[in-house]
């Protein structure tokens, strides 16, 4: 029962978190107790739920990406892969989801280094590369490269991003063109 009980209250923790800070992440440098404070709740309570600052960024991140991969979803059903592709491209480049990317890298990073503490980040990020596939595999492709074609697509776009956040205004939807065309063998 007290599981349970524990269960319930991270979530409701991550709730206020999510509400406090809305699409964005606390910074980096936030402290736990700065973060408790906007949240209006303890910094011990979110050091025994997340462990760390990490860990609050890590769960933050991982409930704003399924929601977003939500609402990607819904719209993959009606589309194409080509859709799919340019709708994600437009949700991690809007101005506001900045602070979000920014956020991803730096949590991928530290994933990088102890994914046994990051292991529901890192198990959440094949996400899209799942939609994708299935999209290709309905336009024809067969299993094996339906998911190749998805995860090249978005180590792609995952690295345009990153791109994106170290030196701004670089990119251009010319990229995800590119994208596009090599997804479907036209280079």
């Amino acid at each position: 029962m007290g599981v349970i009980l524990s269960s319930t209250a991270r979530e409701r923790l991550l709730a206020r978190l999510l509400d406090a800070f809305g699409e964005a992440l606390p910074a980096p440098e936030m402290s736990l107790r700065e973060i408790a404070t906007r949240a209006e709740t303890s910094h011990a309570l979110l050091r025994y739920h997340f462990g760390s600052l990490p860990g609050v960024l890590a769960a933050m991140l991982t409930a704003q990406r399924s929601r977003d991969n939500q609402a990607l979803l819904e719209a993959a059903q009606q589309g194409t892969f080509d859709d799919l592709v340019v709708a994600i491209w437009r949700a991690y480049t809007r101005p506001e989801q900045l602070s979000r990317v920014r956020g991803f890298f730096h949590v991928v990073g530290l994933a990088a280094y102890s994914p046994e503490n990051f292991r529901e980040f890192i198990d959440s990020l094949d996400d899209l590369t799942k939609m994708l596939a299935s999209l290709a595999e309905r336009e024809g492709l067969d299993t094996k490269e339906a998911l190749t074609t998805a995860t090249v697509t978005i180590a792609a776009i995952r690295g345009l991003l990153l791109q994106e956040v170290l030196t701004p205004a670089v990119l251009s939807e010319d990229a995800v063109a590119l994208i596009l065309r090599m997804s479907k063998g036209r280079y």
